[in-house]
């Protein structure tokens, strides 16, 4: 896997567990014209399903969990490539988003330290909290509320793991999580 060539110092993660309202807030900040790089959960799923593969989260989940991982590590170094180091990029979860779901199916991942210490992105990493009166599922999204709040909670563990500090946007309207970004990229990098 590359080296890294830059501090990603403004690669900002935004994570949590599903059904948090994250797929609204990075298509507001598209709106704005912030680079945002696609989660490839949902990409795999989709292509998994068209070509009738069984890399899924309910059915062969180490192969689902190796091929997130791999798909993950490739978009990193492809931003890495695309963007200069002082732009500022969105990630929709990050790469220690698989290490943690990787742990939750209780997968193990031989070079998980390496890939967690090589692949870094911005030390504050912005977690979007359980939200009930949004949440919903879907074709691709099938866990309980119970399990989106377990989600959360490990998500938090991990990136907290590896180092990184948690920053929880607030249940407001996807206009103010927008701004409370904003705000938060400003005053760090101000």
């Amino acid at each position: 896997m590359g080296e890294q060539r830059f501090p990603p110092n403004r690669f900002f993660v935004i994570t949590g567990g599903p059904g948090t309202g994250k797929t609204t807030l990075l298509d507001a900040l598209r709106a704005k014209q912030f680079p945002c790089i696609p989660e490839v959960a949902r990409e795999i799923i989709r292509e998994q399903v068209a070509c009738g593969g069984d890399a899924l989260p309910w059915q062969n989940k180490a192969a689902y969990t190796q091929l997130m991982l791999k798909t993950s590590v490739e978009s990193y170094l492809q931003t890495m490539d695309e963007y200069t180091p002082g732009s500022v990029v969105f990630f929709d979860r990050g790469i220690p988003d698989t290490l943690c779901y990787a742990a939750m199916i209780g997968l193990e991942i031989p070079d998980e330290p390496e890939l967690a210490s090589r692949y870094r992105y911005h030390r504050r990493v912005f977690i979007l909290p359980p939200w009930p009166e949004i949440y919903h599922t879907d074709a691709e999204r099938k866990q309980t509320w119970e399990e989106a709040v377990f989600t959360y909670e490990m998500m938090k563990k991990t990136y907290s793991k590896y180092g990184y500090q948690l920053i929880d946007v607030p249940l407001v309207p996807v206009v103010e999580r927008v701004k409370f970004l904003e705000r938060h990229i400003r005053e760090e990098h101000t």
